[in-house]
């Protein structure tokens, strides 16, 4: 064993040892999810699936999942297309003020939640936006959009700008070699600005509360306000439906590319 192998083993073990203590408490929301009592218990004393029957015959559970998929999905387009100009643009820029409005672009991260929800919701009133779908994927994709360009900004620091010069001697319009040369090559950091979006919306509690309506209600809200009336085992089915979604979106694109790299690995005579 050489001394590489003797470095990295332990931060393997520390590692992983902490990713467990991260995902355990998570994963108990799957097996009560099971449970056959009217009450949360864990181990569970029996197994039913009476509770996702329930779930997917509820139509106010229903409506709440559909929802959240129908805003994630706006605010994941949306949010990719707005984020990925903005960081081409801050990239390019050569105007004083760029740094600033990288600064700006970034505030919905470091604000808290309930700041941002109390703002929103103030400015919403006048506008007549509140309690509606609009509203609220406007709201998201404010939210989303850091998240976009974070990998995205990291991506275009990368790029060889001898690629682009090339390009551009050739006659490539400016809007040629975005579409041909640096859209390809910043496709992987786009996918991922997507998933984080899309999952950003999936999971915003605070100002899809205070956004929502007794028509426009999002999933995470609708499991926060039956628990705080009632302790409906329902919810834990809510909770390990989004657990599995929000890590199959995250994923995904992982798998793909390792995908990928497999197959581009593989010499053209074995294939």
């Amino acid at each position: 064993m050489n001394q590489a192998t003797r470095v990295r083993w332990p931060i393997v073990v520390v590692a992983s040892v902490v990713g467990l203590l991260l995902v355990a408490p998570t994963l108990v929301v799957i097996p009560l999810s099971f449970t056959d009592r009217r009450s949360f218990a864990f181990p569970n004393e029996g197994w039913s699936l009476r509770w996702y029957e329930k779930f997917f015959t509820d139509r106010g559970w229903l409506e709440a999942l559909g929802t959240s998929l129908t805003l994630a999905l706006l605010t994941g387009v949306v949010a990719t297309v707005v984020g990925t100009l903005a960081a081409y643009g801050l990239n390019r820029s050569r105007l004083p003020g760029s740094g600033a409005a990288r600064g700006l672009l970034m505030v919905p991260i470091a604000i808290p939640g309930i700041v941002a929800a109390v703002a929103i919701f103030g400015t919403y009133l006048g506008w007549g936006l509140s309690g509606t779908m609009l509203g609220l994927m406007l709201a998201h994709t404010v939210l989303a959009i850091p998240f976009v360009i974070i990998p995205v900004n990291t991506a275009m620091q990368g790029l060889d700008p001898t690629l682009d010069r090339a390009a551009a001697v050739l006659g490539a319009s400016p809007l040629g070699r975005f579409r041909q040369i640096q859209l390809p090559l910043l496709a992987p950091a786009i996918a991922t600005g997507f998933v984080f979006a899309f999952v950003t919306s999936l999971d915003e509690v605070v100002v899809s509360y205070f956004l929502q309506s007794p028509t426009v209600r999002t999933l995470p809200v609708k499991m926060y306000s039956s628990v705080t009336v009632e302790t409906d085992p329902a919810i834990a089915v809510a909770a390990t439906l989004v657990l599995l979604f929000s890590t199959a979106v995250i994923l995904t694109p992982r798998l793909v590319s390792i995908v990928r790299t497999r197959r581009s690995s593989v010499p053209k005579e074995n294939k």
